[in-house]
């Protein structure tokens, strides 16, 4: 890391609508560096990424690049500069192969097409660069989501960026993966390239960071070199003491199959993927699931939800339950927040009141509540989702926001099962206790819970009870009160459960 600014934003103000989203913000980052940007949902993070990468232009204040004060109007003349970025949200064109996302939107060559052999040749490196095991030639439709993502940062490494902006890119990377990307990163950082990196995960922000900017309401409030800061500073000001309350650990002490209770799993098969047998997700309590990635977390919950063909030998309170279709599951009252809210759990385009209701859309559930917007809006009021308007769209808000509202149909619809993947995925540290916080009172009001999350304490802490899958199959099965994490991470690892 050197001492040569390599960006310096003195007083950047944006409003919306008469929201002041930045408030005055100052903000550098030197030459080698890894900056990290913290700050809960709504406190501008955003907003600041896309003043830099060309997507907003400042109302006030000045931008500063090598020294020269700047005006970016576009992404292009961002690229130009060097600056490249990777989005929180896999903004990918599913259609188009990998190696033609890597070069979306650069100067063509002669004769206004991209030569195809250099193309390939490129991308194959700069896959290989970000330690990706697939071909350049695969659609980004049949890519997995981790997938998805090592695309999205190879194709920021592609240009010979001055800064990165690295906006979440972990939320869907495993352990094995992260560290890959980590490696990248030090690379880079050691050809002078400085990192700007955006994460909710303090343990990240401690081995990777060199310093931290910290944004509460739209202002900065802090910078702090990371080696000499300790992580309960550093939520200290991201919260500004604004919370009191934090979620608890749960008290259950003693495991509950009961098949007549909330969903019950004799067996979910799908041929070479997964073989989940002998799983209660009761009434009243939060089940959670844990494993590598691949081990079969998310396709479980989708099979549930009737997003996957499957063999479901499963009941819903004692009666038997084998949704063929997400409509299906709905009609018997079983909710889905999945991993990729942008595609799978979100209307991005339209209302956030319309996002909440889709769900009584179906024949069964009264017109009464689809007219009114009081329940809609006390519910993501109580979820903390921050918006100006209700008829605001649902891609105009945060990656937090948006996975609150996705979390807000459900318990809109007072979902009797609710089938929670990654739901932390991209949410603050405050965000996250609002939203477990509710998750306790949901489970606590009768409804069943199941929980999928790549962060072990998240799931010994909110679980009363912990089902470890490992390459498709449920290997051990714990009760959270008195486990020790080395207990659970040694079965998530291996698959092989330790001699008592």
């Amino acid at each position: 890391m050197t001492n040569q600014e390599i960006v310096s934003m003195r007083g950047i103000v944006k409003r919306f609508q008469g929201v002041t989203a930045l408030d005055g913000v100052d903000f550098s980052i030197n030459a080698g560096e890894v900056m990290c940007l913290l700050g809960e949902n709504g406190a501008g993070k955003s907003t600041l990424i896309k003043i830099l990468s060309g997507s907003y232009t400042p109302d006030a204040g000045e931008i500063f690049f090598e020294g020269k004060s700047v005006t970016i109007k576009t992404p292009r003349m961002a690229t130009e500069l060097g600056i490249s970025v990777v989005h929180q949200e896999l903004d990918l064109v599913p259609d188009l192969t990998v190696a033609q996302n890597l070069f979306l939107g650069r100067t063509p060559s002669r004769f206004g097409f991209i030569k195809s052999a250099n193309m390939q040749e490129v991308a194959e490196a700069a896959i290989a660069r970000v330690g990706g095991q697939f071909s350049p030639k695969t659609k980004v439709s049949e890519l997995t989501v981790v997938q998805k993502q090592l695309t999205m940062i190879a194709r920021a490494l592609t240009i010979e960026a001055k800064l990165l902006i690295m906006d979440e890119p972990s939320a869907t990377l495993t352990a094995d993966e992260l560290q890959q990307v980590f490696r990248v990163m030090d690379e880079v950082t050691k050809a002078g390239c400085a990192i700007l990196y955006i994460s909710h995960r303090l343990d990240e922000i401690s081995q990777i960071g060199d310093r931290a900017t910290v944004l509460r309401d739209g202002k900065s409030v802090g910078v702090h070199i990371l080696a000499n800061t300790s992580q309960a500073e550093l939520i200290e000001e991201i919260i500004g003491g604004k919370r009191g309350e934090v979620a608890t650990q749960r008290s259950s002490t003693a495991a509950v199959e009961d098949k007549t209770s909330g969903l019950y799993i004799d067996r979910v098969f799908i041929p070479g993927v997964i073989d989940i047998r002998n799983v209660s997700i009761p009434r009243g309590r939060i089940t959670g699931f844990i494993g590598l990635g691949g081990a079969g977390r998310s396709t479980l919950l989708s099979a549930l939800f009737g997003s996957e063909r499957a063999l479901r030998e499963v009941t819903l309170d004692g009666q038997p339950y084998d949704p063929h279709s997400p409509r299906q599951a709905i009609a018997r009252r079983v909710g889905l927040v999945p991993e990729d809210r942008k595609t799978q759990g979100l209307m991005v385009g339209r209302s956030i009141w319309h996002n909440m209701i889709i769900a009584f859309n179906k024949k069964g559930f009264g017109t009464a509540k689809q007219r009114s917007f009081s329940k809609p809006k006390e519910t993501a009021l109580a979820l903390g989702v921050r918006f100006h308007d209700f008829s605001q769209l649902g891609g105009q808000l945060s990656g937090g926001n948006q996975q609150k509202v996705v979390l807000s149909k459900w318990l809109v619809n007072e979902s009797n099962v609710l089938l929670l993947d990654e739901p932390t995925r991209g949410l603050d540290v405050g965000a996250k206790v609002e939203l477990f916080n509710e998750v306790h009172k949901i489970a606590d009001s009768g409804a069943a819970v199941a929980v999928t999350s790549s962060e072990l304490p998240e799931v010994m802490m909110h679980c009363d009870t912990i089902y470890v899958l490992y390459e498709g199959q449920v290997k051990e099965f714990f009760v959270t009160q008195g486990l020790s994490a080395e207990d659970i991470l040694h079965v998530v690892i291996t698959g092989e459960v330790r001699n008592a």
